[in-house]
């Protein structure tokens, strides 16, 4: 199984001034925790992360310190994250048929989690990991005026990774390239092409460390693992 980890971002609502990914948790950056979890998966054999050049001599750094059996490849990042996956769609080895593209800012994921995802991506052509939402949700207008309460059972909260075959995934991408489509995962370009997404049971603890609120969190649940 081959991954992408996108990791081109800054941590705008992080309040950082770099790239969220270089922050520390428990001493390690968080890149260093994700790109353990997945040298760790029986799975996965081939990584790429895609970055922003600048950054390439940290992660070099951080590669060679987590010393992974598996060889990872640097990929040039995009704008977007949308941008960055496309890019390492383009840089997957050419033997590629399915591919899984987890957040770099989702530290905690174990391999486990990856595991499940490779297992399950061998019988559909798309999946997320993902969690039943608990809260009730509501929909608002641009007033902030409720206009709806969508049934909590239908509702899951969209994690990754998320799983792909790679032919049509790219072709997904170049459509969405092509009408200027502006999605926040890749299995939302799925959708808007007309292709099923299943699901596959996430993780509690597989947050994304987004603000500093995020980062004690994650700190608390490593201290319990």
């Amino acid at each position: 199984m081959y991954l992408l980890i996108p990791a081109a971002g800054m941590g705008k609502r992080m309040g950082s001034n770099q790239n969220k990914l270089l922050l520390k948790l428990q001493e390690k950056p968080l890149l260093a925790w994700t790109l353990k979890s997945a040298n760790e998966s029986k799975s996965i054999k081939w990584i790429g992360i895609m970055g922003q050049p600048y950054d390439f001599p940290v992660f070099e750094k951080i590669i060679a310190e987590v010393n992974p059996s598996k060889p990872v490849q640097l990929i040039k990042g995009g704008d977007t994250r949308q941008e960055s996956v496309y890019n390492g769609l383009q840089a997957l080895p050419e033997e590629a048929e399915k591919v899984l593209i987890h957040d770099g800012a989702r530290c905690l994921a174990t391999p486990q989690l990856f595991d499940r995802c490779a297992e399950s991506l061998l019988h559909c052509q798309g999946l997320i990991a993902a969690i039943p939402v608990k809260d009730t949700i509501k929909v608002v207008n641009s007033d902030l005026m409720i206009t709806d309460t969508p049934p909590r059972e239908n509702l899951w909260a969209a994690q990754t990774p998320q799983g792909f075959d790679v032919k049509l995934l790219k072709e997904c991408h170049a459509k969405g390239l092509n009408l200027g489509w502006e999605v926040t995962d890749d299995a939302a370009l799925l959708e808007k092409c007309g292709f099923s997404v299943k699901i596959v049971t996430g993780e509690e603890t597989n947050l994304k460390v987004t603000t500093p609120l995020d980062l004690t969190i994650a700190e608390f649940i490593l201290q319990q693992k």
